[in-house]
């Protein structure tokens, strides 16, 4: 099993009791860099830092991303390897690219990941302002791809209106890790709870 785990933005005090616990129980710890491998350092057995280049360059990504997962998957598939990053692993990180050619590769071996505090909310604690609106995140696209929109209650009016902008695509967390917790994705109920999260893309 593969599995990516966020550390956090930075500061060792904010990694979470599940991290903890999955860094303890790896068999390797593979790392991005020295800030996460300082991190991880208290909790894993074995550290393996990759290197991951900052470039645009698709043949180097491609290449490094092979050299990383040759090094990866033989631990995945004999125990637990466990990839920690600073961040979450599902925001714009350097596991997705990771992980999709894993996926393709070796379509038998389980990979998921572990939510970690992003900078996205974090930087609202250092700026010490609420966030109680609308907002909008973005890596530079004024008209993002992907739309997570919070309280959805009327998920199927909700996924009709987007449409006319060219989202497509529709899933509906509802009670996230409560009792209850239901995924809805293809058709959308009318109603859902008030604790439902709906992400819309564009694919």
């Amino acid at each position: 099993m593969l599995t990516a785990v966020g550390l956090g933005p930075g500061d060792a005090e904010l990694l979470t009791l599940k991290a903890v616990r999955l860094l303890s129980e790896a068999d390797t710890v593979f790392v991005p860099g020295g800030i996460a491998s300082e991190l991880v350092k208290p909790y894993a057995r074995e550290i393996v830092v990759l290197e991951f280049p900052m470039t645009r360059d698709e043949e180097v990504i491609t290449a490094c991303m092979e050299r990383n997962a040759e090094k990866i998957v033989p631990v995945a598939k004999a125990g637990k390897a466990v990839f920690g990053l600073i961040g979450d692993p599902n925001y714009y990180s350097t596991f997705s690219r990771l992980a999709e050619m894993v996926r393709e590769r070796y379509p038998g071996l389980e990979v998921e990941t572990v939510p970690g505090i992003s900078s996205i909310t974090a930087v609202a604690s250092h700026a010490r302002i609420p966030v109680n609106g609308a907002f909008l995140v973005t890596d530079g696209p004024a008209d993002p791809a992907t739309k997570i929109l919070m309280k959805v209650t009327h998920p199927r009016e909700k996924a009709e209106q987007l449409k006319t902008d060219g989202y497509n695509d529709f899933i509906v967390v509802e009670r996230m890790y409560m009792d209850g917790e239901c995924v809805h994705r293809g058709t959308l109920p009318e109603k859902t709870n008030y604790f439902s999260i709906m992400i819309a893309r564009k694919v």
